[in-house]
Parts: structure tokens; sequence; C-alpha cells
């Protein structure tokens, strides 16, 4: 069972307070990171590279500054190079792979005054809404290690939810913060298309459905965190407009009241888990009962076509990542040596046309116009982070003799909401609202316009507030 807390967990903010004050230094804050990791990573296994000695050294060398000094995090194992640490992608075929420069993201979390001392295990080439691989094993959840902790960055959300960290890197292309901040009980953020930065090895992830951030246990680290990672990097094809306030700032003030709110509690042809539509529904009525709006709507999208159209920019860019690593290596990537499900995209969808592509990447933008338009009717899009709770270990698998259409059937029945923000580009959340009779987290998901982070943060905050979720501890715990 889980058990509420005497005391509410520390936030990274209130940590970084503690060692501006002298109570606390980043030294000390790294150890007794460490010593959580030691503690429960036997039990949900997230833990991908252990970097304690190489931050300890930093630590030794130079004093960190920023609104976060001192904080330790764990950086994602995904497309987001860390200099000196392997970046696996989750996948047998880079556990050799060292990068010698961090990625921009990584620099901007750095110079918040982050302690980098590990990564996460990531699935492989993060297509999974679950964090399960042949080079890591399976990330469990610490609600129950029977359960899956979501995916792509479920070892993040874990260690978040064990209360190891306050806050860990995450990115996301599909729901790949949202899934596992819902699976595992805390909240995630995933920005608008171009907000923070994905150089300087990439331009954009999957047409622009990819975006990085972090999964916190408090809204207000989370725009904190934003402020600091916010902005167009050095030679990016594209960026959101700029925000000249403060998140945080959005998030530690006032909402107005009267928003209006569209609920979707299904996705045809997916049915909704009664679980689901109990938490959705749960939080429609503490959205009214603070003053706003709900009434049911229904997406201007079909979902399968979506979700074929998808797979058609997946499949391509995973043809050419396999390429790349190729030239890289001087010899083809042996495909035996990847995960079923990527041998599944490649042979239906790794060899399409130039046109195809094109054609989808056009499906995906008059999608988005389609939203844009349908947001000018409402504030806020609510919807359940996932379709179903979450899923035993090894129950979201592929196997090479199964469709596409069953990939889609299987992952996307389980979490059909969440990508489409992803295509859109606008930014959307997962919160921690509400728990079910298993003892299991079933988050809500709400999507704002285009360029909507501060009212996401601000509504977050005045929900925060209305039902406190720090206080909920799961059974595998740090503390």
């Amino acid at each position: 069972m889980n058990m509420i807390a005497k005391t509410e967990p520390e936030d990274g903010l209130a940590m970084a307070a503690r060692i501006r004050k002298g109570e606390l230094t980043p030294g000390e804050a790294l150890d007794e990171a460490y010593a959580k990791v030691e503690k429960v990573n036997p039990q949900i296994n997230a833990l991908a590279e252990n970097l304690y000695e190489q931050a300890a050294d930093e630590l030794r060398r130079k004093a960190p500054t920023g609104p976060f000094a001192g904080v330790p995090i764990l950086i994602k194992d995904l497309f987001t190079p860390v200099a000196g640490a392997k970046m696996t992608n989750g996948s047998l075929l880079g556990k050799d792979v060292v990068v010698p420069f961090d990625a921009e993201i990584v620099t901007r979390i750095r110079k918040a005054g982050f302690t980098i001392f590990g990564t996460t295990a990531s699935p492989e080439f993060g297509t999974s809404y679950t964090t399960e691989s042949r080079l890591f094993g399976a990330s469990r959840n610490p609600w129950s290690t029977d359960h899956i902790a979501g995916g792509s960055s479920g070892a993040a959300a874990a260690m978040v939810a064990a209360r190891v960290l306050p806050v860990a890197h995450g990115n996301d292309g599909g729901g790949s913060l949202r899934v596992p901040a819902s699976a595992c009980g805390v909240f995630g953020l995933k920005p608008s298309r171009g907000l923070t930065p994905m150089g300087p090895a990439i331009g954009e992830g999957w047409a622009g459905m990819s975006t990085g951030h972090v999964i916190s246990l408090s809204v207000r680290d989370s725009a904190a965190a934003l402020d600091q990672l916010a902005g167009a990097d050095l030679g990016a094809p594209y960026a959101a407009p700029s925000y000249d306030g403060s998140f945080l700032q959005a998030a530690t003030g006032p909402v107005r009241k009267g928003l209006r709110i569209g609920l979707v509690t299904h996705l045809s042809p997916w049915t909704s888990h009664g679980d689901c539509v109990e938490a959705v529904t749960r939080t429609a009525k503490l959205c009214a009962e603070l003053g706003h709006h709900v009434e049911e709507v229904v997406l201007p999208v079909d979902a399968l076509e979506f979700y074929d159209t998808v797979f058609t920019i997946i499949g391509s860019q995973t043809r050419s990542l396999l390429d790349m690593m190729g030239r890289m290596a001087g010899h083809p990537m042996d495909e035996q040596a990847l995960e079923p499900r990527h041998r599944v995209i490649l042979r239906e969808k790794g060899n399409v046309r130039g046109a195809d592509y094109s054609a989808a990447v056009d499906y995906m933008h008059a999608f988005g116009r389609r939203m844009a338009a349908l947001m000018t009717q409402f504030d806020l899009i609510l919807t359940p982070t996932m379709a179903q709770p979450p899923a035993r270990i090894g129950t979201l698998t592929v196997s090479d003799d199964q469709s596409l259409g069953d990939l889609i059937e299987t992952f996307h029945g389980f979490s059909p909401f969440t990508a489409l923000f992803n295509a859109t580009g606008q930014p959307a959340m997962s919160v921690p609202l509400h728990w079910n009779s298993q003892g299991l987290p079933i988050g809500s998901h709400f999507a704002a316009a285009f360029g909507g982070e501060p009212l996401l943060y601000a509504f977050a905050a005045e929900l925060e507030r209305a039902a406190p979720w720090a206080g909920r501890v799961p059974p595998v715990s740090a503390l």
C-alpha cells in the first residue's frame, strides 16, 4: 500500500534554497542522491550509467551556480549526449557508443546548477510506452514493481516517484514524458514544438514531434526548469515564439476563472478503461468546482489513419538512423540485434518513398491546423493520459510475426491521446490526480494552444493546491 508522508518531500527549488543557506553542500546533496539510488535501484532498475565520480570531481573543481545550484539530476539515455558518457539509446547496437560533447539541453541543465551524476534507461530508440529493453531489462513502477513505469522516460519518472530525485530529464516524441508521469504519479509537461533545444547533433526529432524537458514532483520545479531550458539553440531549423515572462511566475500566480475545457474520454476505435474514465471524470468535476466550464468535445482526427501516418515518419527516420550508424561504424548495422518492434516498423515503413514521407509531414501539419481551429473554442483539452492503467511488465510487446497494425493496437490502444499533441506541436501535461483501487496512479492530460505553457503551469498549480499529490509516497521509496 502507498502511504501519506508526514511531511511533503522536498522539491528541487527547496533543496537549492537549503544549499544557498549553507544547510546542505552540493557534495552532500550528491552523496544523499546516490545513496538513494543504491537503496531503490535494485527494485526499480532505472539507472543506466553511474557518473558519480565525474560529478564529484566537477563539484570539487567548480561550485555550481543558478536556480538549481547543487541539485542532483539524471539525464535520459536517449539522443541526449552527455560528454564522456555512453549514449546507447536503449539499443544493443549502441551499447559501446561514448559521446565527447554535451547536447545543448545538457549544457543548459548544467548552467541551471544541476549536478549530473548518471543516466536513466530508455527503451530502444524511445519507441515504446514501457521502459523495457534487451540492453537494460525492465524499469519498474515504484507503486507496484510488477507494473511498468511507462515509456520512454519511465526510468526517469520512477526515480522521481521513488523520491530519489525531485527532477529528472526526459524527452517526448509521442508521450514519453507524460505517459511515465501518469504511470508513476508525478508531473510531466511536454513543451511546444521548438521551445527547447535539440542540437547540436539533431535538427528535429521525428519531423518535429520530439522535444525535451523534465519530469518533476512539483509544478514549480518544472516551470523553473523550463525558464532555464527554453529558447532556440544555434542553427535550430525553427523555434517556438519566445515568452517574455517567467514560467515560474506563471506557476505561482493566479489562473483566470471560467476557462473553457473540452473533455474527451475515448478516442475511437479504442475504449478507455473504466479506471481512466473515472479519473478524468473526477478531474472534470474538480475543474468545475474550481470555476471552469467543461463540455464534451470530439477531436478532429481519424486515429488509425493518424498512427499509420506517424509510423511513416518514424519508419523513415529509423532507417535513416541505422544508415548513419552504419556509416559511422564502417559496416551495415545488424538488424537482428534490434528489438522485434523495430524490425516490424522497418519492414512496413522503413523504405517508403520520399513523396510518402513528405505527404506524412503535410498530414501532420494539416492536423495541426484543425486542432488550432478547435483551440479557438477551448482554452484546454482534457483527456486521460493513458486509456489503460499501468500494464504489467512484459505485456506491451510485439513479435516479428506481427504487423504494424498489431503494433499500433498494442501501444496506441494503450495510450492513444498523447501523441496527437506531439504532431500538432501543442504543449501538454499529465497531472497526477487519481489512484485506482490497486493503488496505481492514473494521470489526467491537459493540452493548450501552441505557446500555452504559462496557462498550463498556472492551471496545474491550481490543481496542485486543490488536490496535492507530493505527500503520496509509493511502497518503493528512498524516504
